[in-house]
């Protein structure tokens, strides 16, 4: 009996193991995709003019080491203000920025074309899910924080 149980341990550290690498952090189980920048204070006065829409947004980056589709993802406010992904890529280690205005989307930027701010100054939170619903990250920022987040 005891040999039985010496023989099975190895193989039960090793799945141990195993498990621990592949998921060893969140933003590693969710697919390695995390919001990494929120720009919520666009520079200036707050005039709403298209340039001072697209100084506000949330930067999105892979941290791993294939490319992701974004399809269907979705990045929100607690107000329900949605960006859904089109059928897009994140490269490998790459970042893209989704701007509040608009302009001609591009691999690293992406534009809602809104007319109004999304991301509140005095605090707030972006949310970033898959098509599916499940919650990738999340990003909260206070009037502590000056006009960006790192998150």
């Amino acid at each position: 009996m005891h040999k039985r149980i010496r023989a099975a341990l190895p193989a039960l550290a090793g799945a141990v193991a195993l498990t621990g690498t592949l998921l060893s952090s969140p933003a590693e189980a969710a697919g390695g995709v995390i919001i990494y920048r929120v720009y919520f204070d666009s520079p200036g006065k707050d005039t709403r003019s298209n340039a001072s829409l697209n100084g506000e947004w949330v930067q999105i980056k892979n941290t791993s080491s294939k490319a992701i589709s974004l399809k269907g993802w979705v990045l929100k406010d607690p107000q329900n203000h949605k960006y859904t992904f089109p059928n897009v890529k994140i490269g490998a280690k790459k970042t893209i920025k989704v701007h509040t205005g608009s302009a001609k989307d591009t691999t690293a930027d992406k534009y809602q074309n809104r007319k109004a701010y999304v991301w509140n100054n005095t605090s707030d939170t972006a949310a970033l899910s898959k098509a599916s619903g499940a919650k990738v990250d999340s990003c909260s920022w206070t009037t502590r924080d000056p006009s960006d987040k790192y998150c």
